[in-house]
């Protein structure tokens, strides 16, 4: 059991500490409490959230509580990113939708019935200033500057705003009022984890634990996976998108979602890695793991279809084969007769932002009638029958 739960899991802290949580809750005969929180930011989850959320899976398996804390208050006061500036705080009404979206898309991995879900605004609205002094005054400056982005932000005399050094504390204070035995998160997380713990030892109750997951990388094979990037693969992506994403990813990244976004047993993932150390073609083991993601998210008879598709649309057309999606040259947004390329592209795909579009162009990933161009601030005339490739799967034709 223990080796299940410490399978693929980067950070345990302290050490052992997993073995004395289930060894304390055989013997007072109880459930532990595993807490992961998020704050509501985006309305859409992806395989990279999918990692922690199957490792609560396991626990919930084994008939331990899972406790969901959404951000109901911190998401509204602005979350410190890790990446050298403060992240844009939400209104109610946006945390209420991505809430809600949130915990509509936890069913397709955790059982949403047996699961607390607690907003941390229930506990936070009720601090007066007072109580909030007193909370603060648990943590040194020294401690938060512990943090490694608030250190480098502050050695490069970058401003770092003060309800960002108030954040970690205010999520650390959520494992006070729910008292939980573990608190889950990727690495990113592991400094306002460790907050939560060091808190709860201020309040004299038992330390949780930390188990801390790897940050899934996107599909560009550089970064973590995150919807601003453009890089992930969404619970919610329809079949045909999911297998063509997955086929997408470098022949880097194989062994890693082998490892962390498939249900393979252990013994089907040593073998695939084996394969692929053996010189299999890397494009057989994506479409494996195109199809056993698919088959978690959607269905068996989905990821047969999704392959079919992919083999008839990618792999056995030239580009005028292709099918390509009619969009009526009435349904863009212009007044002359020709637009930019990467205007065109952006109405065609709004998902992809201009700069996201203007990469693509510049690294030749897009073609107009066959024709690859480079240059993003071409002009296109807006003609019917024009044909545009935008990255490896989507087609359109101005109609």
């Amino acid at each position: 059991m223990i080796n299940l739960l410490q399978e693929n899991v980067a950070i345990t802290l302290p050490e052992n500490g997993l073995e004395e949580k289930l060894k304390l809750a055989k013997e007072e005969n109880r459930k532990l409490s595993v807490k992961l929180g998020f704050d509501p930011t985006a309305p859409d989850l992806h395989l990279g959230h999918a990692v922690v959320l199957k490792k609560l899976k396991q626990f919930q398996d084994l008939g331990h509580q899972i406790v969901i804390v959404v951000g109901s208050f911190t998401a509204r006061i602005g979350d410190p990113t890790g990446k050298n500036k403060a992240r844009k705080p939400l209104n109610a009404e946006e945390v209420k939708h991505n809430a809600q979206t949130y915990i509509n898309q936890l069913s397709t991995i955790i059982d949403v019935k047996k699961t607390k879900i607690l907003f941390n605004s229930d506990w936070l609205d009720a601090l007066d200033f007072s109580e909030v002094i007193q909370l603060m005054s648990k943590v040194t400056v020294a401690q938060l500057m512990h943090r490694n982005d608030f250190n480098k932000r502050f050695t490069e005399n970058t401003p770092i705003a003060m309800h960002e050094l108030v954040y970690p504390i205010l999520q650390g204070f959520d494992s006070v009022k729910i008292e939980c035995d573990i608190e889950m998160g990727g690495t990113d997380q592991l400094f306002n984890c460790t907050m939560g713990r060091q808190l709860q030892e201020m309040h004299e109750l038992p330390a949780q634990i930390v188990m801390c997951m790897p940050l899934l990388k996107g599909l560009d094979g550089k970064e973590k996976m995150s919807k601003s990037l453009n890089n992930i693969i969404g619970l919610t992506d329809a079949p045909n998108e999911m297998f063509g994403k997955t086929m997408s990813i470098p022949d880097t990244l194989i062994n890693e979602f082998i490892d962390l976004t498939t249900d393979f047993s252990a013994e089907e993932k040593t073998a695939l890695k084996s394969k692929m150390e053996n010189g299999e073609n890397p494009m057989n083991i994506k479409k494996l793991i195109a199809k056993n993601i698919i088959a978690q998210y959607h269905d068996e008879v989905s990821a047969e279809s999704a392959e079919q598709f992919f083999t008839s649309q990618f792999q056995n057309k030239s580009f005028e084969e292709k099918t390509f999606e009619p969009v009526s040259l009435t349904s863009l947004n212009h007044c002359e007769h020709t637009m930019s390329l990467t205007e065109l592209c952006h109405q065609l795909k709004n998902d992809l932002s201009k700069s996201a579009v203007r990469r693509l162009i510049e690294s030749g990933g897009i073609q107009v009638n066959t024709v690859k161009i480079l240059a993003p601030d071409k002009e296109i005339e807006l003609l019917p029958q024009t044909r545009i490739k935008i990255g490896k799967r989507a087609f359109f034709e101005l109609v």
